[in-house]
């Protein structure tokens, strides 16, 4: 069993025992809720019962004063559960009331209000005194019932939260895990690059000793340097490359013109840059990387034929870099998931590029990049953001 797998029956055992340790803890609060009220409302019919008492009591002297006395104990022992009296006509008897605090007392509706509260709360005991009168006694919850009440609440919240900690955990121990795997790939990918580039020079060094027409010479040159850049771009994922100031103008228009030479006639490139330089501070390499994966998206997006442009703008504190096509336009719910490693509405490629455009952008410039609109069929502009020195 492999460490991925090992880690995934590690979260479903955790988030298994979780629920079932916090499912155990909400049943026997439950139960001890149901008992605690059954307890409470058994004190209460013993409390009516001395009401009652009392009041035969009262009207037959002869009782013993023993009786009379733990009739008045078992009356005064409630401190914690509220009381309204009413009589059969359902009016409040105030001189009968208990553990209502003095302002409800002294205001009807707020006793009023409460008193339909406590018939929500528990049934009536109906009090039969002697001379055939009838009284009904209404209780609530004691305090602490009432904060039991909502401790399953405050269960199910440090649940909720248990689950959230979990699920970021393995989440973002899954992100580190598949960025060192692609620092690793891009690592190893241009090592593999490295060995036969060293031969192209070597062999281009030679053809220039022969009787080679110079100009094929100067091609052969241009893709050595490029496979050279592309080399040192794979090298550079997966550490934090240096920024230096350079002007964002000039190395926009150096990557969007090697673009332009190299892709169909069919595709109108036009931009939109200003003549003064704009200095940010870049990685020329991976930013040039940027715009060639965001102009290639768009060729792709648009299936080589339509209109390309890209525009510069700038505020007081940021450059804006757009890139806007003609293509097939991408839905609004998409557009933060085209941005995920692995995301492609293209039946080849790995889902890549946008993914590694956003870490270069984010990461690495502290810049931001985002669909800024798109319209299916009528296009997308792309717009990255770099913070200006």
């Amino acid at each position: 069993m492999n460490f991925s797998n090992e880690r995934n029956l590690a979260s479903y055992f955790i988030v298994i025992a979780v629920f079932t340790i916090t499912g155990l803890v909400i049943w026997n609060t439950i139960l001890f809720f149901n008992r605690f009220k059954e307890d409470e409302r058994a004190r209460m019919e013993i409390w009516a019962s001395s009401q009652k008492a009392l009041n035969h009591e009262q009207l037959n002297s002869s009782s013993s004063d023993e009786y009379l006395d733990l009739s008045l104990q078992i009356t005064a022992s409630n401190h914690s559960i509220p009381i309204i009296i009413t009589d059969d006509q359902g009016n409040i008897l105030h001189d009968f009331c208990g553990n209502i605090p003095e302002s409800t007392l002294k205001d009807e509706e707020k006793l009023i209000s409460l008193l339909n509260k406590m018939r929500s709360e528990n049934p009536p005991i109906e009090l039969d005194l002697y001379g055939n009168v009838k009284q009904y006694i209404y209780y609530g919850n004691s305090d602490i019932l009432n904060k039991l009440k909502y401790y399953p609440v405050a269960i199910i919240l440090i649940l909720l939260l248990l689950i959230g900690v979990v699920y970021f955990f393995f989440t973002t121990s899954k992100a580190s895990e598949q960025n060192k795997l692609w620092a690793g790939m891009a690592k190893e990918t241009a090592h593999q690059i490295g060995t036969p580039l060293s031969s192209l020079v070597g062999w281009s060094e030679i053809l220039k000793t022969e009787n080679v027409d110079p100009e094929y010479l100067k091609e052969i040159d241009k893709d050595i340097a490029r496979l050279q850049v592309i080399t040192e771009r794979f090298s550079k994922i997966g550490s934090i490359p240096n920024l230096q100031q350079d002007d964002i103008v000039s190395q926009t228009k150096d990557a969007y013109d090697y673009l332009k030479r190299r892709n169909s006639r069919l595709i109108n490139f036009s931009n939109t840059l200003p003549d003064a330089p704009i200095f940010v501070n870049i990685n020329t390499q991976l930013y040039s990387w940027t715009i060639e994966n965001l102009v290639k998206n768009a060729i792709d997006a648009m299936r080589g034929k339509g209109d390309l442009s890209i525009d510069l703008k700038e505020d007081t504190k940021r450059v804006h870099i757009l890139i806007s096509d003609t293509g097939k336009g991408i839905p609004k719910s998409k557009f933060s998931k085209i941005f995920e490693p692995g995301y492609t509405s293209k039946s080849r490629g790995w889902g890549l590029g946008l993914s590694l455009a956003k870490r270069i952008i984010e990461e690495y410039h502290m810049g931001r990049i985002k669909v800024l609109r798109s319209e299916i069929g009528k296009g997308t502009t792309f717009q990255i953001s770099l913070p200006k020195i």
